[in-house]
């Protein structure tokens, strides 16, 4: 039985007559379970150590913002899949904890581009610097060309679901 309690045997009857190997699809739900478990709490460690008051969801606009500088706030509510609503009110939380800041966007004066401030950049760096230790640490068994697949497989699966 796996950690989570989901090897119970059930075989999903939508996939019956597909020709699927429903084993596979099960094995591949039952791990990505886990994993966005995992990641789910994981994230809410880094958006503490990034700041004590920043909220877990907020941590993934603070990387987006340090991986792809400058943004409007429409960019990223559709990048991460939230409306303009909650983009707003979770950028206005990092503005009142001084992690990002806001300027007129040059290209359209009746727009905003968001950046991370300094001090955003310092500690959101400083925690992904930190992660990627931790994934060195427990992957240090592994070698280098599977985590490369891993990365690889990842992305293709990430690319996959957006579409």
């Amino acid at each position: 039985m796996h950690e989570d309690g989901n090897d119970d045997g059930h075989r999903d009857p939508s996939l019956a007559g597909t020709g699927v190997d429903q084993t596979a699809f099960l094995a591949l739900e039952r791990e990505l379970t886990v994993l966005l478990r995992r990641a789910r709490a994981s994230q809410g460690e880094m958006a503490r150590e990034v700041h004590p008051d920043l909220e877990p969801s907020a941590y993934g606009l603070l990387v987006r913002l340090d991986e792809c500088g400058k943004q409007r706030a429409t960019e990223l509510a559709a990048y991460i899949g939230v409306g303009k609503a909650t983009m707003s009110r979770q950028l206005r939380a990092l503005e009142d904890l001084g992690l990002i800041a806001r300027e007129p966007d040059p290209a359209d004066g009746r727009a905003w581009l968001v950046a991370l401030t300094q001090e955003g950049q310092d500690r959101v760096r400083r925690v992904r610097e930190a992660r990627r230790a931790r994934y060195a640490g427990r992957l240090a068994d592994w070698d280098t060309r599977e985590v490369t697949e891993l990365a690889r497989l990842l992305h293709q699966l990430n690319r996959g679901m957006e579409k």
